[in-house]
């Protein structure tokens, strides 16, 4: 699939400093407070997981991100029988988080728009640590830009609000689809494309937003940097600067 050639920058009207989600993957509530305390006013927008989840004290550190005037993505990609995830999805709508991710066939999307509120529910494509050879392994016979692609349709004809997406993917998306589904990208590094752990379909900012992305999803960049604060802002900087904004 060739690259659309014009660029596809995301024209959502969305606060540059939300643009910025930064992912507590951490082992501990107690470390992922740390970390927020640390950035302060540098970041507005949090990531919660799966190593969170099974940590203990997951929706007692929701509660706290919100009461701090942070918004929260709740990334627990949930995956059951319909009923199931519209079940869970209407539990979670009332508890203050923005974003919530999902993964499944039509009728889980289905079940998951249903019942969302004011949660906005995000499909997941194809994760950014798997590669076309893993693809082949889990018997996926065909291309990566073409099944994003399809994920992407198929998610907002169900009531879905967005996808999780690579930048590498995202104009596709964006260039068919245009301003009516949200694009959040992971896998956002600060060099183009160099796999250095296990991300492996990676962009930086500048190339993740001209690709269409509305969101950026950063985690080891900041958390891992020798100055955390400094990173997230410089990030920040990059994002205006990208959008036109500084």
């Amino acid at each position: 699939m060739n690259q659309p050639t014009s660029s596809a920058q995301s024209k959502a009207a969305i606060d540059p400093a939300d643009r910025l989600i930064v992912a507590l993957d951490v082992p501990s509530a107690g470390q992922a407070r740390a970390i927020v305390d640390q950035l302060g006013d540098a970041v507005r927008f949090y990531k919660i997981g799966l190593e969170l989840f099974m940590s203990g004290n997951y929706f007692e550190l929701l509660d706290w991100l919100v009461a701090r005037n942070k918004k929260v993505f709740v990334d627990l990609k949930f995956f059951d029988v319909p009923e199931t995830v519209r079940s869970a999805v209407r539990a979670l709508s009332s508890s203050g988080a923005t974003f919530a991710t999902i993964h499944g066939n039509q009728a889980i999307m289905e079940a998951a728009g249903a019942d969302k509120g004011g949660l906005k529910i995000l499909a997941v494509t194809v994760l950014t640590s798997l590669d076309r050879g893993d693809l082949d392994d889990l018997g996926f016979a065909c291309d990566v830009d073409a099944l994003v692609l399809s994920r992407a349709r198929r998610a907002l004809a169900a009531g879905c609000d967005g996808v999780v997406s690579s930048g590498l993917e995202a104009p596709h998306i964006r260039a068919e689809l245009g301003e009516r589904i949200l694009v959040v990208t992971p896998g956002i590094r600060p060099v183009e494309n160099r796999p250095v752990d296990d991300q492996k379909r990676t962009v930086d900012v500048s190339q993740a937003l001209a690709n269409g992305a509305d969101y950026l999803v950063v985690g080891r960049p900041i958390r891992n940097a020798a100055d955390p604060v400094a990173a997230a802002w410089r990030m920040q900087e990059q994002i205006a600067q990208a959008l036109g904004q500084r």
